[in-house]
């Protein structure tokens, strides 16, 4: 079975207008409004994108 991953959230929410996407979690606003009722595996890939797009390359920790 999948777990869910904590969000990504910084609580450094701003979005860069180019992108749309969160200066403080790098998820799109459709990842952020859809992460409630993601399934575990989507949240890890919604997790695995924002950390590239962050430029860390790394997951968050599950």
């Amino acid at each position: 079975m999948t777990r869910h991953p904590p969000s990504p959230c910084k609580e450094i929410c701003a979005l860069d207008r180019s992108a749309s996407v969160c200066t403080g979690c790098g998820r799109t606003l459709g990842e952020i409004a859809e992460w409630g009722s993601a399934t575990a595996s989507r949240q890890q890939e919604i997790v695995r994108r924002s950390s590239v797009r962050m430029g860390s390359g790394a997951s968050h920790p599950a």
